[in-house]
């Protein structure tokens, strides 16, 4: 009996010890859901949009869409979330557009066709390509730009904005910290212990006196809200909230209070 008690304790150790080496090494898999490519031309997805490449400081040549505006009131760098690439944020990109304001659709690094593997460290390495281009080669002033982040995207644009602070910040379902979403979709795992990635969005957007928005959807099932909220109190942000929306909802993606959040931040 005993020898039979020690087998089986065995069996469930090894058992164990599979699942969590095997969620530690394909982690980045669960994290990362990237679509890649070919795109079609920047100017087919919107009228006057301009196909550039950004260049990161570890040597990548990413891929993104630009859509400047004549005389716009401020310029947007869009930080998408963890899944699609840039055709999807197509939609938005043409609510700013037509609101004033110029966009830029970033796409990180195996998003879209471009080359690389996603990690924190890339993708706020592909942010600052981003900012880079806009600043010194599509001449906008940093006081005119605005960072609008999406879920994951949120981390990326709030860790640029405690080095690069610009005119305002909005912020679509973001999380307090990754493992924080993680602890909560899988409250088995020490998520902590296990995540390489972080992404601390609560340190950095109080590490920033950058104005502010927060936006989210009163019934999104991926980022809870209660996060959502715990980010706007530590950056003292105002808060939009849209009832009933779900976290991939499409009113969430380009629906009237994401958009009117983002104009509301443009300079005067």
């Amino acid at each position: 009996m005993r020898r039979r008690v020690l087998l089986w304790l065995a069996v469930v150790v090894t058992i164990v010890a599979v699942v969590f080496g095997g969620l530690f090494a394909f982690q980045r898999k669960l994290i990362y859901l990237p679509e890649g490519g070919p795109l079609p031309p920047a100017a087919d997805a919107l009228p006057g949009g301009r196909d550039v490449t950004l260049h990161t400081s570890d040597g990548l040549r990413l891929g993104a869409w630009y859509f400047p505006v004549d005389d716009a009131r401020a310029t947007v760098l869009v930080a998408p979330g963890n899944a699609g690439n840039r055709a999807l944020r197509a939609p938005l990109a043409r609510a700013l557009t037509a609101r004033g304001l110029s966009v830029l659709l970033l796409d990180y690094r195996g998003y879209g066709g471009n080359p690389g593997s996603p990690t924190e460290e890339g993708l706020l390495r592909d942010v600052r390509a981003a900012r880079e281009f806009l600043v010194h080669r599509a001449g906008v002033p940093q006081r005119n730009l605005l960072y609008a982040g999406e879920s994951l995207g949120c981390a990326v644009v709030a860790e640029l904005a405690t080095h690069h602070p610009p005119a305002g910040l909005v912020l679509r379902s973001p999380f307090t910290e990754l493992a924080a979403v993680a602890q909560r979709h899988y409250p088995f795992l020490p998520a902590r212990l296990l995540l390489w990635d972080r992404f601390p969005v609560v340190n950095h957007v109080s590490g920033t006196n950058t104005p502010t928005t927060v936006v989210y959807g009163t019934e999104d099932g991926i980022v809870p809200p209660e996060q959502s909220l715990a980010v706007a109190r530590a950056g003292n942000a105002r808060t939009v909230a849209v009832e009933g929306a779900g976290h991939n909802d499409a009113v969430l993606l380009d629906g009237t209070a994401f958009v009117d959040a983002i104009v509301d931040r443009a300079p005067r």
